[in-house]
């Protein structure tokens, strides 16, 4: 179950989303093709990113924010700025270019920061965008919990996009990193606490905008969608080859 798109692009352009995904796919090139040298990719990583039981030891928070802009792999910096770029544009659109940005930068503190208290004592980076991704989508959960997101399910050879409600997709999503938590440690590679807290964190950073909005009547005069009207996508032109009997 892997989101793809959503069907309310934004209303204005979305300038603080492109930045930041600029940012982060320039960030991780320049990191993934350094030579191999004495300093290399996986040191720029521990030396930049967040590794719990040093931050406590130091008390330097810098590291916070450079750990957001690094991404361990293709497949990393893929999932995150995918979801950033379905995701983000919306919540910009209502909070603001300058809005938007501390929204983002204080969900990555606060999804770092769960992933330090409840591993203190690790002595593994932690890195990549995802905190503060999960962050905006806690917010747009909140914000528009009945927008359209188109999903690709695929088993095996068997594979479809459907049209899903956001709060069936991120409450999926939520669910598998509450999941995560419990499973073994040696099995993840993933901080799920981050993850996990940075949600929530979005979720609350996101409930004054709500509550000012009419909490409840913003999501009756909305319908819980964005207020710009949706896009709808056409229907692939390829044609389908009928089996051969």
């Amino acid at each position: 179950m892997f989101p793809i798109r959503d069907h309310n692009p934004s209303g204005r352009i979305p300038h603080v989303t492109r930045l930041l995904v600029l940012l982060n796919v320039a960030v991780f090139l320049a990191t993934w093709f350094l030579p191999d040298s004495d300093y290399g990719r996986d040191l720029i990583l521990y030396d930049w990113g967040v590794v719990p039981a040093r931050l406590l030891q130091e008390g330097d928070i810098s590291r916070v924010f450079s750990s957001m802009f690094l991404h361990a792999g293709w497949a990393h910096i893929f999932g995150n700025m995918l979801f950033l770029w379905i995701f983000g544009d919306n919540l910009e659109d209502q909070f603001g270019h300058m809005g938007f940005l501390v929204f983002y930068l204080l969900a990555g503190v606060a999804a770092a920061m769960a992933q330090v208290a409840f591993e203190p004592g690790s002595g593994i980076p932690m890195v990549g965008a995802s905190g503060a991704i999960a962050g905006v989508m806690g917010g747009y959960l909140l914000l528009y919990p009945r927008a359209k997101v188109d999903v690709l399910f695929f088993f095996l050879i068997f594979f479809r996009i459907l049209p899903i409600p956001a709060w069936g997709v991120l409450g999926f999503w939520f669910a598998s990193q509450l999941i995560g938590m419990v499973g073994p440690v040696e099995l993840g590679g993933v901080a799920y606490w981050a993850h996990a807290g940075g949600f929530v964190a979005g979720l609350v950073l996101a409930l004054p905008f709500w509550w000012r909005r009419g909490g409840r009547q913003f999501w009756q005069q909305s319908d819980g969608h964005p207020a710009h009207p949706p896009v709808t996508y056409q229907r692939s032109s390829i044609p389908v080859i009928g089996r051969n009997r």
